[in-house]
């Protein structure tokens, strides 16, 4: 085949502090050896990509056209991103579509004219060459929009699992959990039988889980929240917590409440329990300073927690195991629903835009390219 021309979204932090993000025409070669050319179907906008995407720049008072958007990035994040100045940067880690060409390899021949969830970092995009081992095959049955989101989520849900038993706990504390990837969560709790305890900011979304049969969900927003955590870290004894808000009080909470728990009918000591106590953060929902206030003895821990770093240390035989997991239940456990699909073009409106960065909890967008 011939080389193959399409659009991309790219962004891009000026030196003077605006970000320009602009949907941009490219040329993509014929794949190479090992590589296949995807035509995408469907893409999610996953935090993840929104952080790069606008980051902290005031898209409210933006400056919108057709195809383009110009945004003022405030001074201290400005300072933060001075790495990636001048550096047109490409959005999407995931998404799914078509192989339309492949190179010569053998394994890139098998997936000619396969259906294909992939992670690239380069979805928000009408076509995308990647490696063949990028790709995981879809059943036939599954369409682009049910395998766009069988990456991220799924494999952060099962990541959080694999890391609890890798860690020695045996129940989990969730925070923003009736999101896609929460939900997902407390399907597989249900399956293997694991205790979990879910935090969400309002009654909706206690109903959201409920509905799914999550047995502990707690509205942090409600009066008397502390007791009830507390009781809840109680009945399922966990000790570790994945918190994908970032900011404020809620981490220093959960480590309050395993501190309660675990000291309550232990000897007293001045450096408290000697219950190990695991704190996450694998999110930025709320960019505020995080806040602990030291109420917790010394047996804790708090520290960041990211998929691919993860992955790296999880090993092949941990990582296809769990992708097998997902692809066997794409459309039931790792089921993702999103509230509307937008194009290329209308990503860049600013309806839309003030819409899906909004990150409202449960409230994904789908990115359809073509």
């Amino acid at each position: 085949m011939t080389e193959i021309q399409g659009l991309k979204l790219l962004s891009t932090l000026d030196a003077d502090g605006r970000l320009i993000v602009e949907l941009a025409e490219e040329r993509l070669p014929p794949p190479q050896a090992d590589e296949v050319l995807v035509r995408v179907e469907a893409a999610p906008i996953n935090p993840s990509d929104l952080a790069l995407l606008f980051a902290s720049a005031d898209v409210e008072n933006a400056e919108y056209s057709e195809g383009r958007i110009v945004a003022r990035m405030p001074d201290a994040a400005r300072r933060a991103l001075a790495g990636r100045v001048g550096q047109p940067m490409t959005i999407g880690n995931e998404g799914a579509g078509t192989v339309i060409a492949a190179g010569e390899a053998p394994e890139a021949q098998a997936l000619l004219g396969k259906r294909v969830a992939l992670i690239s970092g380069s979805m928000f995009a009408q076509y995308r060459t990647v490696n063949a081992r990028a790709c995981m095959v879809l059943p036939d049955d599954v369409t682009a929009e049910q395998g766009a989101s069988a990456f991220v989520n799924p494999m952060t849900a099962l990541g959080f699992v694999e890391t609890m038993k890798r860690e020695v706990h045996t129940a989990i504390v969730h925070t923003a959990a009736a999101s896609n990837l929460g939900q997902m969560l407390v399907r597989i709790a249900q399956e293997d039988g694991i205790p979990l305890v879910n935090i969400v900011r309002n009654d909706a979304q206690v109903a959201i889980l409920k509905d799914i049969g999550a047995e502990h969900v707690l509205n942090s927003s409600e009066e008397g929240f502390a007791a009830q955590l507390e009781a809840a870290v109680a009945a399922t004894g966990a000790t570790i917590a994945f918190d994908a808000i970032g900011g404020g009080h809620l981490v220093s909470q959960i480590l309050h409440a395993m501190e309660q728990v675990a000291s309550k009918d232990a000897p007293y000591s001045r450096y408290g329990s000697d219950s190990p106590k695991q704190a996450y953060i694998y999110g930025a929902l709320d960019l505020s300073p995080t806040i602990l206030t030291r109420s917790f003895g010394f047996g804790w821990s708090v520290g960041g927690w990211l998929l691919f770093p993860f992955l790296q240390s999880a090993g092949p035989e941990t990582i296809e195991r769990m992708k097998q997991r997902v692809m066997d239940n794409i459309t039931t456990t790792f089921a993702s629903h999103y509230m509307g699909h937008i194009s290329l073009s209308e990503a860049l409106s600013r309806d839309a835009v003030l819409t899906y960065n909004a990150r409202r909890t449960g409230e994904k967008y789908l990115v359809v390219p073509n």
